[in-house]
């Protein structure tokens, strides 16, 4: 297998969509009740129901644009068949929902060419608490399962327990980390690690960064110098900026969003504790109004549930 061949459109396994429909379940019965709600007592869509699925899309976490931009697709499904039953609403509804994702994420990464990238340098971003650390070792794990050759950077040098977590991860998945003590200069660890990355001709490298939420300009001249001092090493590196974004934070994702792709060049975003809230629109959301691409979702705590995300998947499990 080629590298990176992991990434192509594949079918999801029957394991794999389990773990996602059960991972959703909180969002869904919350969403799926919620729509019922809304046409209670009617037989066809009009200007309540319309304005009652808007409440529902909003309290959802799909985002008040998102949700407006919906809305106006229905209506004008509507218009153009003048008569639509609230029975046909939730086909309507995951028919949009799945054309707005194909939109905003055209770039689908599975469809992606890496090219000749060896090592491919991927450098996680996000705050603290949303799953960072545990996302690059489930990704770790990830990788190495399809033959790839992985070392991590514990970059995040201004916590103890980043660096402890990253090692943990790195001997529980049984790949190699870089690392230096407490306090060292972040773009030096990211330095090392691509240097002996390219030594020992490992396939990937995942460089963890510091999750505190500072002021932009901090933030963006921080990230800049790792990013500086990667491209000593490999020109173009790194080549995926991930943000780690926690689902369950709701609208608080959205700011997240907002402050790390204001400061630097994000290219892929990664949804995580999806299974512990019933905030999954924020996927939705999120997708649209950043036109980020979302390569993962986090659906569970076991160390396979990490997964690459499918829009159809996601939405047909969202409505199942």
């Amino acid at each position: 297998m080629g590298l990176f061949d992991f990434f192509k459109k594949k079918e999801t396994a029957p394991e794999a969509q389990e773990a996602l429909d059960k991972g959703l379940e909180k969002t869904k019965e919350g969403f799926l009740s919620k729509i019922t709600k809304a046409v209670a007592g009617k037989s066809t869509v009009d200007d309540d129901v319309l304005d009652n699925l808007e409440e529902v899309l909003v309290t959802s976490d799909v985002g008040v644009t998102t949700t407006l931009k919906i809305i106006d697709r229905i209506q004008a499904r509507v218009a153009k068949d003048k008569y639509l039953s609230t029975s046909e609403l939730n086909h309507l509804l995951r028919d949009e929902i799945q054309l707005l994702l194909a939109e905003n994420n055209s770039n689908d990464f599975r469809n992606f060419e890496y090219g000749d990238h060896k090592p491919y340098v991927i450098m996680v971003v996000g705050v603290n608490g949303v799953g960072k650390t545990t996302t690059i070792g489930k990704l770790a794990h990830k990788l190495k399962a399809e033959g790839l050759k992985v070392v991590l950077g514990a970059a995040d040098t201004f916590r103890a327990a980043a660096v402890e977590q990253i090692k943990l991860w790195g001997e529980r998945v049984g790949v190699r980390v870089v690392a230096q003590a407490m306090g060292s200069d972040p773009a030096s660890v990211a330095f090392d690690t691509l240097q002996s990355a390219v030594a020992n001709n490992e396939d990937v490298v995942i460089i963890d960064t510091a999750g505190r939420l500072h002021n932009k300009v901090g933030l963006m001249n921080e990230l800049g110098k790792i990013k500086n001092v990667m491209q000593k090493v490999i020109p173009n590196a790194p080549h995926e900026i991930l943000l780690v974004l926690d689902g369950s934070t709701g609208q608080n994702a959205f700011e997240q969003c907002k402050q790390f792709t204001e400061a630097t060049n994000v290219n892929a975003l990664a949804i995580t504790k999806l299974d512990g809230t019933a905030k999954g629109g924020v996927v939705i959301g999120i997708s649209d109004q950043f036109k980020i691409p979302v390569k993962y979702i986090g659906v569970g705590e076991k160390i396979g549930d990490l997964q690459m995300f499918d829009k159809k998947d996601f939405v047909n499990s969202l409505f199942s």
